[in-house]
């Protein structure tokens, strides 16, 4: 698997962007012919949200043409520095992190597998300053370790996901930022169920108490393919109010998720199995 994995990366690292994103479509394609289940969840997903049926191929098409720009940029990540990186994407809503910096008690950025996740971070520590990141080891010890390193080429610090608590505190204590994914399905032990598409969905509200305790800012930020420009828009939103209700503060971050999502339902991983913890006494939606 890691070898597979370095002949992927190696073969999308070098020539013409153009050629390299053909070759990635290419694997992603194998990808979606080798694994039909994630066009199914996708699918499946897309019904639960109130897409028409007939727009779902589409829709699950521009999925996999965004995992295969991914793959691309994050190939060339040894390549990829401050004197080229504004080829790659610029900012949009700039001034909405610097007023949450200036307050002084750490950043929390909420972004998800939207777009570029692995190059908004990666990038922002080139444009600006490195940046934690929270992480959940991938289960091929080998393939994470090769994937850790090309997140930490730009100087980005990792952080196991939640049980990384105290260093995620620590950071934000001394006035850093704080990538974290805030889009996956969670556990009953650890989420709330909060409106998604209209559908309950169970979203982790750990970056919810640690903004009620740490008092830093949540500030959503995504990377957004634009055609027109040929490059990504790293875009941040003004801060997300913070009550210390750990509900409800999860609900808003969610519903600009949402509504992030709707304007570009294509760049979203709608092959993960979002809905898949129920509330209790509710059946499997898979």
């Amino acid at each position: 698997m890691k070898f597979a994995a370095r002949l992927v990366l190696l073969t999308l690292s070098t020539g013409p962007r153009s050629v390299s994103f053909r070759i990635a479509r290419f694997y992603t394609w194998l990808l979606d012919l080798a694994l039909p289940r994630l066009r199914r969840t996708a699918k499946r997903n897309l019904t639960l949200a109130g897409y028409p049926a007939a727009g779902h191929n589409r829709i699950v098409n521009g999925v996999f043409v965004s995992i295969a720009r991914l793959l691309v940029s994050f190939a060339r990540f040894p390549r990829i520095d401050a004197s080229n990186v504004a080829s790659w994407i610029r900012y949009e809503g700039f001034e909405n992190f610097e007023t949450a910096r200036a307050a002084g008690k750490g950043v929390l950025f909420a972004t998800a597998h939207f777009g570029n996740w692995e190059l908004s971070a990666f990038a922002h520590a080139l444009m600006t300053e490195p940046l934690s990141i929270v992480v959940r080891p991938l289960d091929n010890p080998a393939i994470n370790a090769l994937v850790e390193h090309y997140r930490r080429l730009s100087g980005n610090r990792l952080l196991e996901k939640w049980d990384s608590a105290r260093n995620i505190l620590r950071a934000l204590r001394t006035g850093e930022a704080v990538g974290v994914l805030v889009d996956q399905n969670s556990s009953l032990a650890e989420g709330v169920f909060v409106d998604f598409f209209g559908v309950p969905a169970c979203a982790n509200a750990g970056l919810a108490k640690l903004a009620a305790h740490s008092g830093a800012a949540v500030v959503p930020g995504f990377a957004v393919w634009s055609d027109a420009e040929k490059k990504y828009i790293l875009r941040f939103y003004p801060a997300v109010e913070i009550s210390g209700d750990a509900a409800a503060d999860t609900q808003r971050l969610q519903s600009v998720l949402e509504r992030v999502i709707r304007e570009n339902p294509d760049q979203w991983l709608w092959i993960h199995r979002r809905w898949k913890t129920r509330p209790p006494g509710e059946g499997p939606l898979y």
